[in-house]
């Protein structure tokens, strides 16, 4: 009967013990070093069909601007359309915001609902703004970053994947993202 007894009452412990985890903070620049390294990883023409490649200059996160719970994503790069024998590279500067959004199962922070703010292009073509084609460029980024974690809690922390296993949300501050626990 002891034994029965003492199972609940660790698991109410371990509960209660995380639960009382100060909230888990993540940096802007924690983020732009993670969002840089995935994009590197991810390969465009495998997730769309399409003959792309795309590498990322710059990646510039915002969190929080003016106390909103949004990331805006000022992002910098070159996407290379490999068509016939050559490849026509396209200089892509993009700048987007979206709501962070924490996903348990992965454990890990995805931007969704993405818009675009401002978005331009420069080819040899063609250079100026990216109206004419912003659906379908918001489409491509936002199959990426739907797919493409922005930060994952590192499972080899023994702090982080306690937060693993308990119900969390992501909350957006000035400047950095918490973990906190889910209400």
């Amino acid at each position: 009967m002891k034994r029965l007894l003492a199972l609940p009452l660790a698991a109410l412990f371990l509960l209660s013990a995380c639960a009382n985890f100060t909230t888990h903070t993540v940096s802007e620049g924690t983020i732009e070093r993670y969002l840089m390294n995935a994009v590197a990883g991810f390969d465009p023409a495998e997730a769309t069909g399409l003959p792309l490649n795309v590498a990322l200059k710059t990646a510039k996160v915002t969190l929080g601007p003016d106390g909103r719970q949004v990331a805006v994503l000022d992002v910098r790069g070159q996407v290379a359309v490999d068509a016939l024998f050559a490849r026509l590279p396209v200089d892509v500067a993009l700048k987007l915001e979206g709501s962070p959004v924490y996903d348990s199962t992965e454990k890990a922070v995805f931007i969704r609902q993405l818009k675009m703010l401002e978005g331009s292009i420069d080819t040899p073509l063609y250079r100026g703004d990216l109206a004419p084609v912003t659906n379908s460029v918001l489409e491509v980024v936002s199959y990426l970053l739907d797919n493409t974690p922005v930060y994952r809690l590192d499972e080899t922390d023994a702090r982080q994947r306690m937060l693993g296993m308990i119900p969390m949300d992501v909350r957006v501050a000035p400047g950095r993202l918490e973990f906190v626990p889910r209400d």
